[in-house]
């Protein structure tokens, strides 16, 4: 391992990198950066958080991925939809939205107030099934989340989620009806989305305490569906032979169980192409 390559990379080619990570067996080998004095914006990240706590609902089953995501909506929203939009919708499942397989959907909810615009969004085809990446999924998911729970989905992830993992300093937003996002909008330290990796790479344990199951976690991290970067599973993506968790500019965590090599960081390179993570794969997961 070159970790001292991988800063030369960073800092000759003036990348972004406002905070790096290196873990083995689930123990930190090296930093780079602010990894833990702030938080910054982790974006599409947020959407694997929410995919545990969809875990920790199918645990305690309270979900079901074959139903329709109407069964989980709120009955005067879904009483209000026309008969041809509930007619589309029930052909909607909740797995369906996990693994971002509804053609059709806007890149994000919009307006006065997010649900009603999904709820009335026209989608052609519904029945057609294929990789298409929406915010509306993962805000969609939330929302039921509120529904299933009956309570906020905010306390809730704060307080089965992050408290577990000892996250004590983080944002994150809600949309106009009051429901936590969810799709984006959260913010953490590069050393506490971390954990999120840690987590998922243990079987769903984080220092001895079990958070989601080790099944769960399996469905999360494995190809449900094909794409262009090699798969996605319920809100994570394929990576080599392990997963990871995306952000839209530079907001990673790369997950290799075979290797027990996990790399975490948050930059923002909006014009990013790949040559960060070669030099990662190349100077710290040996990778050709």
């Amino acid at each position: 391992m070159e970790f001292e390559q991988l800063v030369k990379d960073i800092e000759k080619n003036q990348w972004n990198v406002i905070g790096l990570e290196v873990y083995r067996k689930g123990q930190l080998l090296h930093s780079y950066g602010d990894t833990t004095e702030h938080i910054y914006d982790i974006f599409s990240a947020t959407k694997s958080i929410v995919s545990i706590a969809v875990g920790i609902c199918y645990d305690r089953g309270l979900i079901d991925f074959e139903k329709s995501i109407l069964e989980y909506l709120p009955k005067d929203k879904v009483g209000r939809m026309s008969q041809e939009q509930k007619n589309d919708f029930q052909k909607l499942t909740v797995y369906r939205l996990l693994t971002m397989s509804v053609e059709g959907f806007p890149f994000r909810p919009e307006g006065d107030s997010y649900l009603d615009f999904c709820l009335s969004y026209k989608i052609e085809n519904p029945e057609n099934v294929g990789f298409h990446y929406s915010n509306v999924c993962t805000y969609l998911i939330g929302v039921a989340l509120t529904e299933i729970l009956g309570e906020d989905l905010g306390a809730f992830v704060e307080r089965e989620i992050l408290q577990p993992l000892g996250i004590k300093e983080f944002i994150y937003d809600r949309c106009p009806d009051g429901y936590f996002y969810g799709a984006s909008k959260m913010k953490l330290s590069v050393h506490d989305l971390s954990k999120f990796g840690i987590l998922m790479m243990n079987d769903g344990v984080f220092e001895g305490q079990r958070i989601v199951s080790p099944e769960y976690v399996r469905l999360a991290t494995s190809v449900q569906i094909m794409n262009r970067e090699g798969g996605y599973g319920f809100f994570f993506w394929n990576y080599r032979e392990g997963f990871s968790v995306h952000g839209k500019w530079g907001q990673r965590v790369y997950c290799l169980p075979d290797k027990d090599l996990m790399v975490t960081h948050l930059a923002h390179m909006e014009e990013q192409g790949n040559e960060l993570l070669k030099s990662i794969e190349k100077n710290v997961l040996d990778l050709k």
